[in-house]
C-alpha cells in the first residue's frame, strides 16, 4: 500500500481555508498514485479552542461529504485526520475514515484530551476504540496524546490491528519524544505506525513536522522535515505479519497479571 501523509500548516480559526488546502494536497498527492492519504489533527480549525462552539462542524457533516466524495471520485482511501465535530451541547475531536468508493470506514474521538493546551475546557472525551478496515487489513486510528498510553495502543493491536495511523499537532520542543514514542508504540507492537503532524505555527505554539512511517521493527522508513510536505512511502503488511511470527510476543503475553 502507498500512503501519503499531508503535512499541512493549518490556517488558525478559518475552515475554508483549510478545507481548500486540504483537498488541493490529496488531489495532488492521488495524482501521484497514491492509495491511502492521511491529515494531521484538527486541520479544520488548529487549536483556536476559544472558537470551537461556532467554527466546528456540525456532527463533521462538511468534513464527511468533502472526504467521502474525494475519496470517492479519486479512488482512494483517506484517513481525514481530525477536526472539531459539533455534537448538540459538546465538541468532539474526530478522526473519520473513507474507504475507495467513499464509504466511511470507521470513526474515532479522541480519548486522551491534553490538558496542558486546555483540551478538557473545550473537548468532549471519546469513549471508543478506533478500530476499522481498509483493503482487508485491519487498522486503528490514534489523534496526538494518545501514543503516550501503550495500553491504550495495545488494546487495538491486541485485537489484531496491524496499522496505527496516528493524527497530531505535535508541538517542536517535544520533537524528541514524538519519535521515541513513535518508534517504541512500532516496535512493542509489531506493526506499521502512520504519523502525520502539522506544520507551521498558531499564536501560542510552534509544531514540529517530522511526520513518519515507521516498520515493525522500528525502522524510520521515511521522514518528513518541519515545513509542509506531502510524505509518501510503501508498506508492506506481510512484514507484519513476518516480524509477529519472529517474536511472538502476541502469543507471550499474560494479560491475566497485568491488572
Amino acid at each position: 500500500m502507498r500512503i501519503s501523509l499531508i503535512q499541512l500548516d493549518i490556517a488558525f480559526g478559518n475552515p475554508a481555508v483549510n478545507y481548500a488546502a486540504a483537498e488541493q494536497r490529496i488531489r495532488e498527492a492521488a495524482s501521484a498514485g497514491t492509495d491511502c492519504v492521511i491529515l494531521p489533527e484538527l486541520w479544520t480549525t488548529g487549536y483556536d479552542l476559544t472558537r470551537l462552539g461556532s467554527i466546528a462542524d456540525p456532527g463533521g457533516q462538511e468534513t464527511k461529504a468533502l472526504m467521502s466524495g474525494l475519496a470517492r471520485e479519486l479512488g482512494i482511501h483517506i484517513v481525514a485526520g481530525s477536526v472539531a465535530s459539533r455534537q448538540t451541547a459538546e465538541v468532539t475531536n474526530s478522526m473519520y475514515v473513507f474507504d475507495r468508493s467513499g464509504a466511511q470506514a470507521g470513526e474515532y474521538s479522541k480519548l486522551h484530551l491534553f490538558r496542558l493546551m486546555d483540551e478538557h475546557l473545550y473537548l468532549q472525551p471519546g469513549e471508543a476504540k478506533g478500530l476499522f478496515t481498509l483493503d482487508n487489513a485491519l487498522c486503528a486510528g490514534l489523534i496526538c496524546y494518545d501514543i503516550r498510553f501503550p495500553e491504550w495502543v495495545r488494546a487495538h493491536t491486541a485485537s489484531g490491528a496491524e496499522i496505527l495511523f496516528v493524527s497530531a499537532e505535535w508541538p517542536k520542543p517535544r520533537l524528541a519524544h514524538w519519535r521515541a514514542l513513535l518508534i517504541s508504540r512500532a516496535i512493542e507492537n509489531q506493526c506499521y505506525v502512520i504519523a502525520c503532524n502539522r506544520a507551521g505555527a498558531d499564536p501560542a505554539n510552534r509544531f514540529a513536522g517530522h511526520s513518519m512511517i515507521i516498520d515493525p521493527w522500528g525502522d524510520v522508513l521515511c521522514e518528513a522535515a518541519e515545513e509542509e510536505e506531502i510524505l509518501t512511502g510503501e508498506i508492506d503488511l506481510g512484514k507484519v505479519r513476518e516480524v509477529r511470527q519472529q517474536i511472538p510476543i502476541f502469543t507471550d503475553r499474560r494479560p491475566e497479571l497485568y491488572t
